[in-house]
C-alpha cells in the first residue's frame, strides 16, 4: 500500500508541476496568440482599408500600422471621440483651429480634434506624422517594417501606453495587416477619385473585400449615377455586378467595382453557406463577391434549381 501511496503522491506532484507550467506557457505567451479576431474589427478594416492604402501611397506610412492605429484608438470606430467627431486617431487640439471635443483621456477634459469625415480623420493623421519633427526617424525605415514604426511612434510617444507598440504589432499580425503595405491590386485611380465628385462632396465610402472594392447603393442610384460619380462604365458596372445596366438599385445594395472572383475569401474554406429565407444564389454570390455561374459549379448545380430554405452551399 505504501507504494502505490507514494506514487500517487508522486503523480499528483507531477501534474500540479505540469498545470503550473501550462498556466505560464500561456501567460508568457505573446498576446496575439491568445486573441482571437473580433468580427467589428475586422468589419473595420474591410471598410477603411483602401483608405489606408492611399494615405501609404501618398505619405509612405504603413497601412498596417495606420489600420492598427485606427481600430485601437477608436475602437473600431465606436468611440465617443470617433462617433461625435469622427477622429479615429487620437490626436489632440495642439494648434488646432477647427472644430474641437472635450474628453477625459491622459487628464481630464483634454481637447481633441473633430473632422468633418472619417477620411479628413485619415488625411491629418498622415499630416501629423509626416510634419511632427519627433516621428521623422520613421520615414527612414523600410515600407514593411510595421515593427519598427509601431515602436518608433511608442518611443517618439504618440501614446502613453507602455504596451502600446506590443498592441499594434498583436493587431497586425492577428488580422494580416502586413499584406496591405504590398500595395500590390491597389486601384489608385479608384481610391484617389472615388471618393468625392465635383463638388468635393464625399458621395460613397468604398470598401475592399475578395480582392475587390464595393460601394452601396444610394436611395435612387442606378449604375449609371454610381459609374457617373466613380469615373467608370456603367456597362461595365453593371457586368461585374451580372446585372442589366439599366437596373434600378436597393438602398445599400452592393456593387462590386471590378469583376468578382470564382470562389470566396481564404477563410471560408471548408465552410457551408446556409439558406436563409429571402436569400438567392445571386444575392449570396453577392455576398462573397463570387461570379454567380461558379457558385452553380461549386455546388454541382444546374442554373435552374431552386434553392430551398437550409440548402448548404460551397462558396470556396
Amino acid at each position: 500500500m505504501k507504494y502505490y501511496s507514494s506514487i500517487n503522491i508522486f503523480q499528483k506532484g507531477l501534474l500540479k508541476t505540469l498545470l503550473l507550467s501550462v498556466c505560464l506557457l500561456l501567460i508568457s505567451q505573446p498576446l496575439a496568440a491568445q486573441m482571437r479576431k473580433n468580427s467589428v474589427y475586422q468589419q473595420y478594416f474591410d471598410k477603411y482599408s483602401v483608405l489606408a492604402v492611399e494615405q501609404m501611397k501618398r505619405y509612405h506610412i504603413p497601412a498596417s500600422i495606420t489600420l492598427a492605429q485606427g481600430v485601437f484608438e477608436s475602437g473600431a470606430g465606436k468611440s465617443r471621440l470617433a462617433v461625435m467627431g469622427n477622429n479615429h486617431f487620437g490626436i489632440k487640439c495642439h494648434g488646432w483651429t477647427g472644430r474641437t471635443l472635450y474628453f477625459t483621456d491622459d487628464a481630464p477634459n483634454e481637447c481633441f480634434r473633430a473632422y468633418p469625415s472619417v477620411r479628413d480623420s485619415y488625411e491629418d493623421h498622415s499630416l501629423f506624422l509626416v510634419n511632427g519633427q519627433r516621428y521623422r526617424n520613421l520615414f527612414s525605415l523600410r515600407p514593411t517594417d510595421y515593427k519598427g514604426w509601431a515602436r518608433g511612434l511608442k518611443k517618439a510617444g504618440y501614446a502613453t501606453n507602455p504596451q502600446y507598440a506590443n498592441k499594434l504589432i498583436e493587431i497586425i499580425e492577428l488580422y494580416d495587416l502586413h499584406r496591405y503595405d504590398s500595395g500590390k491590386g491597389f486601384d489608385k485611380f479608384i481610391a484617389q477619385h472615388g471618393y468625392q465628385d465635383s463638388n468635393d462632396n464625399y458621395l460613397y465610402t468604398i470598401y475592399s473585400f475578395n480582392s475587390n472594392y464595393y460601394v452601396r447603393a444610394r436611395y435612387g442610384d442606378t449604375f449609371k449615377t454610381i459609374a457617373k460619380h466613380l469615373g467608370l462604365s456603367y456597362r461595365s458596372l453593371a457586368k461585374y455586378n451580372e446585372r442589366d445596366k439599366h437596373d434600378i438599385l436597393n438602398e445599400g445594395e452592393v456593387v462590386y467595382l471590378k469583376k468578382k472572383r470564382s470562389k470566396a475569401p481564404k477563410e471560408y474554406k471548408n465552410k457551408l453557406h446556409v439558406v436563409r429565407a429571402g436569400e438567392s444564389m445571386y444575392t449570396i454570390a453577392q455576398m462573397y463577391g463570387i461570379r454567380l455561374k461558379y457558385l452553380y459549379k461549386m455546388n454541382r448545380l444546374s442554373p435552374e434549381y431552386q434553392i430551398k430554405v437550409g440548402d448548404s452551399l460551397r462558396v470556396r
